[in-house]
């Protein structure tokens, strides 16, 4: 079976192996896994010009392969004006493109994959949606339209599936719309993640953050808690990494109230460079207003770091025993929590030993798993196929691992 994958994701020539590209994120891992599915991927992403980021990630898997479409700018009035030239030049290739595929599968919100989603509706093809923010948060009028739209046509051969977590299915007015968990994180990877150490009492406290940095993250409450969680460990260091909208006022809140000593902002910084924070932090953050599934968290988790967060979307399935959920997203709350996990060492270390363990069930493979068994559920026998010889292949490489 035949897959086309429609994305707003944006990519780059490969500078090191010409006719092949690369991205950021946890995108090629999610595509590769996703890949392994099929007869054929092809990826349908806007490509930028000029170099890649450093810490850009080859997009390859099994037979696929990535067709460039037009730039465009990265957000506001400008990328809203382009998307008048921008969808004449693109239309005919990626209707061609949805025509030749036997199933279309479009990550959104997003405009590109929104006009991918249509598209493949207006062929009848078979589809895969995945809902790959907060499930009924409408934000905006697309947000609005595409809720409204993937209700009215989840079920039959559109399988749509939503980034989360919960006992009940995200929708109410549709039972076809199931969760989905988010990850990049292999088995492998997972294994050989760096491992936090326990706080060791009379040594610095490393507490991070990781994550967009926008106002829905909550950051100026962590912020207002650390004069608090200060008053009685002293020796603290806050790591906050990302980038985003909420940065300038939170850097100008910081040295207010004098805290620049005890604060890094790291901006973005490749994945290598944040596992290697983690794996020296003693506690992670999270203390959000709003989250989908938050993948920073997991890998939190799976250094062995305990979370404090707050009870939203997924988190306290994901946290369970092994974190403080917020009762409030408030500072006092915040350092309240804190300074409960810190007084108590053989909590804290039980906690990171129980992140770890949580955290194994969220590999890219048992991800795979849940997509190509939902994806065979619903498309029958072809689909089903492939399924079964993905999982041969799979226990085939681990048993050659283990040689």
């Amino acid at each position: 079976m035949k897959l086309a994958v429609i994305s707003l994701k944006k990519s780059w020539a490969d500078p090191s192996r010409p006719g092949h590209f690369v991205t950021v994120g946890g995108f090629p891992q999610q595509m590769a896994a996703l890949s392994a599915l099929f007869s054929e991927t092809v990826l349908y992403l806007p490509q930028l010009r000029g170099a890649p980021p450093p810490n850009a990630a080859p997009l390859a898997g099994h037979n696929l392969r990535v067709q460039p479409l037009s730039p465009l700018p990265e957000r506001g009035w400008r990328r809203k004006l382009s998307q008048a030239t921008w969808l004449p030049r693109n239309l005919g290739l990626l209707w061609r493109g949805i025509r030749a595929a036997d199933a279309v599968h479009t990550p959104v919100p997003g405009d590109v994959a929104t006009v991918g989603l249509l598209l493949a509706l207006a062929q009848r093809k078979r589809l895969f949606v995945r809902y790959c923010t907060v499930w009924g948060r409408k934000y905006s009028l697309t947000a609005r339209f595409l809720l409204w739209l993937l209700e009215r046509v989840a079920g039959g051969r559109n399988v749509v599936m939503a980034t989360g977590g919960a006992a009940s299915p995200p929708s109410a007015r549709n039972p076809n719309i199931t969760w989905i968990f988010s990850t990049s994180l292999t088995a492998a990877a997972w294994q050989a993640l760096p491992q936090a150490v326990p706080w060791q009492r009379g040594s610095t406290v490393r507490l991070i953050s990781v994550g967009r940095v926008e106002p829905v993250k909550n950051l100026a409450a962590l912020l207002q808690a650390l004069p608090a969680i200060r008053q009685v460990y002293p020796h603290l260091h806050l790591d906050v990494v990302g980038e985003g909208t909420a940065l300038p006022g939170l850097r100008q809140q910081a040295a207010a109230l004098g805290l620049d000593e005890v604060i890094t902002f790291h901006g973005n910084l490749g994945h290598q460079a944040v596992l290697g924070l983690l794996g020296t932090a003693h506690i992670y953050l999270m203390p959000s207003l709003v989250e989908g599934f938050p993948k920073a968290l997991l890998e939190a988790m799976a250094c062995g770091l305990p979370a404090v967060a707050t009870a939203v979307s997924v988190i306290p399935r994901l946290v369970g025993t092994s974190g403080v959920l917020l009762p409030e997203p408030t500072p006092a709350a915040i350092a309240a929590a804190v300074t409960s996990l810190l007084a108590d060492d053989a909590r804290l270390a039980a906690m990171g030993r129980a992140a770890r363990a949580a955290s194994q069930q969220y590999t890219l493979e048992g991800w795979q798993q849940v997509i190509g068994e939902r994806l065979a559920e619903v498309w029958g026998e072809e689909m089903g196929r492939g399924l079964v010889n993905n999982q041969q292949s799979t226990a085939n490489n681990q048993r050659r691992n283990t040689l």
